[in-house]
């Protein structure tokens, strides 16, 4: 049985289709259906029922999918153990973070690293979606939660500061009331944002008017007019047609995580970026 048609039917169980693990996996749809035919053959029994909703593991699929993820994890474990031992500087660095992160925070840092390690090729992964550090998705990641993985080794990097933003050209809310004005709130499907708590509770005579899950939008609509929003100072103090409110209180700031697996804490072309970042934070503490 080989370890690369096994990853393959892990990738159809959690897609449930051909043509979304092809595109996982960065394979064809036909090299996809031709190995899972592969693995049941070897195996002898069919792993998946076809139906018209995907590809549903059969009864003996779903017993050796517990099975598979264990292979996965060895094969894992075994890259990212020979990735943290290189020594060079060579090679891509995988970074995740917000998308607001990635503009406003990341830019100076990568500028920084790129002009030193110049042979080190960069990817900044940004979105909703927590990209896997066990996975070897991201290299490293930035976060305003404490990651919960006993494997990954972690730091509370800095505390950002947040405030709330109308448009540069828009009359002054009253705090405590908000009547008349309208709200920019966050998509609160992926959790719970303190702030957007505090929005709505400093301007409870204010109605919702737009919610979205990416501080870049929020930021632009505001400045449209359209509405308060609360944004990191290092967004919306740099963002261009905005105004920072001077309230009688100030949202709650949150806490930047920066986190890495720590099979990979000997892989050099991470380390001299951790050391990049620790040295901005440091130097630029005001400015965050």
């Amino acid at each position: 049985m080989e370890w690369s048609d096994v990853r393959i039917f892990l990738a159809i169980a959690r897609t449930g289709t051909l043509g979304a693990a092809a595109r996982a996996l960065h394979l064809s749809h036909p090299t996809v259906g031709r190995r899972l035919r592969a693995l049941e053959q070897a195996t002898g029994h069919t792993l998946f029922q076809r139906t018209a909703d995907g590809f549903i593991p059969t009864e003996e699929g779903n017993a050796v999918i517990a099975l598979a993820e264990q292979m996965e994890e060895g094969a894992l474990a075994i890259e990212r153990r020979l990735a943290g031992q290189e020594q060079d500087l060579q090679g891509t660095l995988r970074i995740s973070s917000a998308d607001w992160f990635g503009a406003y925070v990341l830019p100076p840092i990568i500028d920084d690293y790129a002009k030193a390690y110049p042979g080190v090729d960069i990817e900044i992964l940004t979105g909703t979606r927590l990209f896997s550090l066990a996975q070897r998705e991201a290299d490293i990641a930035f976060r305003i939660v404490p990651f919960d993985s006993p494997d990954i080794v972690q730091r509370r990097l800095v505390r950002l500061a947040y405030g709330a933003y109308v448009a540069a050209g828009s009359p002054e809310p009253a705090y405590g009331d908000g009547a008349g004005f309208r709200l920019i709130t966050h998509d609160t499907s992926t959790g719970q944002f303190p702030d957007i708590a505090w929005l709505t509770e400093s301007f409870p005579n204010a109605r919702t008017v737009l919610r979205s899950n990416n501080r870049n939008v929020q930021g632009r609509m505001c400045s449209q007019g359209i509405g308060i929003a609360v944004l990191p100072h290092v967004v919306g103090d740099r963002m261009a047609g905005l105004r920072r409110q001077d309230l009688p209180t100030e949202p709650p700031s949150r806490d930047i995580w920066m986190g890495y697996h720590r099979d990979m804490r000997r892989l050099q072309r991470l380390r001299a970026f951790i050391a990049t970042v620790t040295y901005y934070i440091t130097k630029t503490p005001l400015q965050l």
